[in-house]
């Protein structure tokens, strides 16, 4: 006699808003997209008969192409610091966030099943799928405080401004 069970479709967490990670680990991942751009563009280099002269171009146009420019708004309240940035396409578990008290990284990548090409593409103004942003802030924040979240592209993060000591007037006194 076979039991039968039955099959529960398993569906894979997806978290609801982005990773916070160590400072370091974007800090590699921001090697490995430099290495990419220094590829890219020895492409560049090559396919125009090694001729000298547009290095800096050909770097600009691997970065162009492999790396998202995402633009950002940094808005400051008495006790807050709010960024909204733009990253339309990803999801939350594709964006990292570091918050350190002076400043700000996010990156993102977004793995998308690679086709196979049969033909060389010349041109191509599709938007990359990786991205990395440092930003720095106007004050020291606290980053056990940081709440992020990521609605219909647009990621937020609030962030509390660290606690600071007020100054004391002290008297003199002889001895």
């Amino acid at each position: 006699m076979t039991s039968q069970r039955a099959i529960q479709p398993t569906h894979k967490q997806v978290p609801d808003s982005p990773v916070f990670v160590a400072a370091e680990k974007l800090f590699e991942q921001m090697r490995e997209f430099s290495r990419s751009i220094a590829r890219r563009a020895y492409e560049f280099f090559e396919a125009r008969g090694r001729q000298f002269g547009n290095d800096l171009d050909d770097w600009f146009r691997a970065e162009s192409e492999l790396m998202r420019s995402i633009p950002v708004e940094v808005k400051e309240k008495e006790d807050k610091i709010t960024i909204r940035a733009e990253v339309p396409g990803f999801a939350a578990n594709e964006i990292k966030v570091s918050v350190e008290p002076k400043f700000l990284v996010i990156c993102g990548i977004s793995e998308k099943p690679m086709e196979e090409k049969k033909e060389q593409t010349v041109l191509s103004e599709f938007r990359s799928n990786r991205f990395y942003r440092e930003l720095a802030f106007p004050t020291d924040v606290d980053p056990a405080k940081a709440a992020v979240t990521l609605k219909d592209g647009m990621l937020e993060l609030v962030l509390s401004k660290a606690a600071t000591s007020k100054s004391v007037d002290v008297e003199v006194k002889t001895a």
